[in-house]
């Protein structure tokens, strides 16, 4: 297969995504390709500088960058030479498989959305994000591509986050929950009433609303919500794990005695650590689109980027989107009673 990586978005600039790049590229010889996007001089000394000669990467210039401070669409409107918009082309033209942007999230959504178009039957791309729990890791969708959705988007968000929980995770018969302020079938707003009744139709193992504190309790694979919520939700478990991380040292290291329980416990802190490293996966799939996309982070370094690039191969050798868009036909054929604008239970 081959790849498309935009190297001018990251906050530690080309280089670092070069090298993230070229690691992956070490490991991974199912790769057959792979286009670095961006300044051609910054990618060039990006590669003299970690001695890459790969044959398998090959550069395209773009002379402008989506900076984080752009507005998406206004921005993407005055750079058309920015390296988000030459690297989402290079796989609408069918040059590569798929993209991985560490850049403007919203750039990456707008023009992955408007240039690449949604699969046949997806209404709307969502960000999925896996996050870890003390038993299982659930994938929480959407975390931030739509603020403003309908039931439908939530049904269609179920099925692939189901899918990608089920092919690319492994999980069987993942559990799907709509994220909600109670479990009982009547507790939420329109939308997610809406969803609910659309969810328990489809051909998932659904098990209805869930809230805040079952995300950590091993009771659910795959939550459903609009992507005001999933965004909120997922930086606050950023800042939480970060805070108690924190917090932690400052407590264990306050008394001698403390800090002598902290080292013979080290391991177990270790291993806490490596269980919450995000950089172990390096993004964020944007599901639902013609083409695997990762959304890398802006803070993204080398080991970042090399792990996004791999869980974007795993979605193309999985072939998630012909599941999806087989699993979008039949869901709605079974919709298909459903009447427009039906008042919600």
């Amino acid at each position: 297969m081959r790849i498309v990586v935009d190297v001018m978005g990251g906050d530690h600039g080309p280089g670092v995504v070069v090298s993230g790049v070229a690691q992956a590229l070490a490991t991974l010889r199912h790769i057959e390709g792979v286009y670095l996007v961006g300044q051609r001089e910054a990618i060039e000394a990006g590669l003299r500088d970690i001695g890459c000669r790969d044959s398998r990467v090959e550069i395209v210039h773009a002379s402008e960058v989506l900076s984080m401070e752009d507005k998406p669409v206004v921005g993407l409107r005055k750079k058309k030479d920015c390296s988000i918009l030459r690297a989402v082309d290079l796989v609408k033209e069918g040059k590569a498989e798929a993209l991985v942007s560490p850049g403007n999230t919203g750039g990456v959504v707008a023009a992955s959305t408007i240039r690449m178009r949604p699969l046949e039957g997806v209404d709307r791309p969502g960000i999925a994000v896996v996050m870890p729990a003390p038993e299982n890791e659930f994938v929480l969708l959407d975390a931030g591509a739509n603020v403003e959705c309908r039931p439908i988007h939530l049904a269609q968000y179920a099925i692939m986050g189901s899918l990608y929980s089920e092919r690319v995770l492994g999980y069987q018969r993942p559990r799907v929950g709509i994220l909600s302020n109670g479990t009982e079938d009547i507790k939420g707003n329109e939308l997610t009433l809406g969803a609910f009744r659309l969810c328990r139709k489809l051909d998932l193992n659904f098990i209805g609303n869930v809230e805040g504190h079952d995300l950590f309790s091993n009771r659910v694979d795959v939550v459903v919500c609009d992507g005001f919520v999933g965004n909120v939700v997922l930086k606050t478990c950023e800042s939480l794990a970060k805070g108690v991380f924190q917090w932690l040292k400052r407590e264990l290291t306050a008394t001698p005695v403390r800090k002598a329980g902290a080292w013979l416990a080290r391991g177990a802190f270790r291993s806490l650590k490596t269980r919450l490293d995000a950089d172990a996966r390096g993004g964020a799939p944007l599901l639902g689109l013609n083409g695997a996309v990762t959304i890398a982070h802006g803070s993204a370094r080398e080991r970042a980027i090399c792990n996004a690039v791999r869980i974007t191969t795993e979605a193309v050798q999985h072939e998630l989107n012909r599941h999806i868009c087989d699993a979008v036909a039949r869901a709605a054929k079974a919709l298909e009673s459903e009447p427009a604008g039906s008042p919600v239970p």
